[in-house]
């Protein structure tokens, strides 16, 4: 399994690996909005560089080993490779924003402005670069290494070691490790990064499991909510339907003269 690790003491804030996304993606300009996040992730771009506590930190979509995004998906229009990337198929996607609210670190953007919308992430690259043995644009462009690519569990090696060559520089944790079951994407740092998830220090527990309950009730729900709709259209439709019947017999002179007689009296009462 691949995977992405970013010691935060290395950065310098070039914002080279957001350019290289950029091209490799061909996200073109960044079109900004008003109710857009502060943290430089968009439809348009899909890593950015955020300062935490005076340092740089690359915000990137987590590839979870167990993503909720996928979980929440009705209609798998997000899956998750064996390489390790979670990748999305705009094709399938029905614009619910589901994975935008699955999501813990807040990664899948909205294309507010197209007229036919669709959610923008990172996909490590995977089709036109892991899948055929390269590593991601932005990992290759960085001038420090400050982000680099490999097997998960030698960027762990790495981890480990470098915070056993250095107890001081390092939380004594690599982020990712665990949290929400691990991701692929991981961390080295000096300071706590809850910035990345939205503020909130995450647990090891993965989250579909919490969702299974749920996400299993949506496809009855769809199904209940056409059943109920289809109904509510037949009525008011016959209704209208019968409604205009009857104004066209009235204007026609059709209606029953017994009818007619009794409308005559009940106006003369």
């Amino acid at each position: 399994m691949k995977g992405i690790l970013t010691d935060v003491t290395r950065c310098i804030g070039c914002q080279k690996c957001v350019d290289a996304c950029t091209r490799e993606n061909r996200l073109g300009d960044n079109v900004p909005h008003r109710w857009r996040a502060a943290d430089g992730l968009s439809s348009q771009r899909f890593t950015s560089v955020v300062r935490m506590e005076k340092l740089f930190v690359r915000k990137q979509c987590r590839h979870c080993l167990e993503p909720a995004c996928v979980s929440a998906c009705p209609v798998g229009a997000l899956r998750r490779t064996p390489e390790g990337a979670v990748v999305y198929d705009k094709g399938r996607c029905l614009g619910c924003r589901y994975c935008m609210m699955a999501c813990p670190f807040g990664i899948p953007r909205y294309t507010w402005a197209s007229a036919v919308p669709y959610v923008g992430k990172c996909t490590l690259c995977f089709q036109t670069r892991v899948s055929q043995g390269r590593q991601p644009a932005c990992t290759e462009v960085c001038p420090e290494k400050a982000t680099i690519f490999g097997e998960r569990d030698a960027l762990l090696d790495e981890a480990r070691q470098r915070m056993a060559d250095a107890p001081g520089r390092y939380l004594q944790e690599i982020i990712g490790e665990r949290e929400v079951g691990g991701t692929a994407v991981l961390y080295l740092s000096p300071v706590p990064l809850n910035g990345l998830s939205l503020g909130n220090r995450l647990d090891d527990h993965p989250l579909p499991g919490r969702t299974l309950t749920a996400m299993a009730a949506v496809p009855p729900a769809f199904v209940g909510m056409g059943v109920i709709m289809g109904g509510v259209y037949w009525i008011i439709e016959r209704r209208m339907r019968l409604e205009c019947e009857a104004v066209d017999r009235e204007r026609d002179g059709r209606e029953p003269a017994d009818k007619k007689a009794r409308s005559s009296d009940d106006t003369t009462d």
